[in-house]
């Protein structure tokens, strides 16, 4: 059980283009990192999505699509960009809807998202003509950190690749994990008693989502912190993989 868990931000990354190594750069940000170094066994780092896309080329030019009839007709009724609404589709496994001004679709790693997490906002010099798409394997992003960090510094550092998403009971967002490396990404608590000694049947912690939102406090939207060390919570280590918190289909009550 974790009684104190602390999120730090931290400096030194820069803006990312297409090309950086961003495993060094962040394995560099992190020696550099004096406030939170040594790195302890309780540690966890959070790396935001859009700053993995920009490195792995994970970008889309918006001057280059010609969208289709629906994407203008879906863009003109709800005041939306069609371009990127093109891409949307063009990206989408499986559209799922589309009302009220957003694309709810399913991506080819199997999250039901709105947009496809595809995202117009803090992208760079470019801002107003990219979008970035998500990783093409966020598991394999966060691995590429974990062994750059663990070469730089001798420790071996679980990593989440976090984006914000949606929820269907509540307005708001808040970030939760698709990618992750060097941790179990749910903790399973079917079996065991309850503080009560009562035998809990249900209980599976999303705790690299947990973790992720807690990183999100110090990201901001307009901070620049694109990576966090989240210290002090209660998880286990282990070599899961995304794919282990996504519902199938026939246990999925909103699709």
């Amino acid at each position: 059980m974790a009684d104190r868990v602390e999120a730090v931000a931290i400096e030194g990354l820069g803006e990312i283009v297409p090309g950086d190594d961003l495993p060094a750069l962040i394995a560099d940000a992190l020696a550099a990192s004096t406030g939170v170094l040594p790195l302890r066994d309780d540690d966890v780092l959070v790396v935001t999505q859009k700053v993995v896309s920009k490195a792995e080329g994970a970008i889309v030019d918006l001057t280059t699509i010609e969208p289709r009839p629906v994407a203008v007709e879906f863009a003109r009724r709800y005041d939306r960009d069609a371009r990127q609404v093109e891409v949307v589709l063009r990206e989408a496994k499986r559209v799922i809807r589309m009302a009220n001004g957003v694309v709810i679709t399913e991506t080819p790693h199997g999250f039901v998202c709105a947009n496809g997490g595809i995202d117009a906002s803090n992208v760079g010099p470019g801002s107003g003509d990219i979008v970035t798409l998500l990783p093409a394997d966020p598991d394999a992003s966060a691995e590429r950190i974990r062994a750059a960090v663990r070469h730089r510094l001798g420790h071996d550092l679980p990593v989440i690749v976090s984006d914000s998403f949606g929820r269907p009971w509540r307005f708001g967002i808040v970030d939760v994990a698709i990618g992750v490396s060097g941790i179990e990404p749910l903790d399973d608590l079917r079996g065991t008693p309850d503080a009560d000694g009562r035998v809990m049947k249900s209980t599976v912690r999303a705790v690299a989502d947990e973790i992720a939102s807690v990183a999100e406090l110090v990201f901001g939207k307009t901070g620049r912190h694109p990576i966090a060390l989240v210290r002090g919570a209660a998880f286990n280590r282990g070599d899961g993989h995304i794919r282990d918190v996504i519902m199938p289909a026939q246990m999925d009550l909103f699709r």
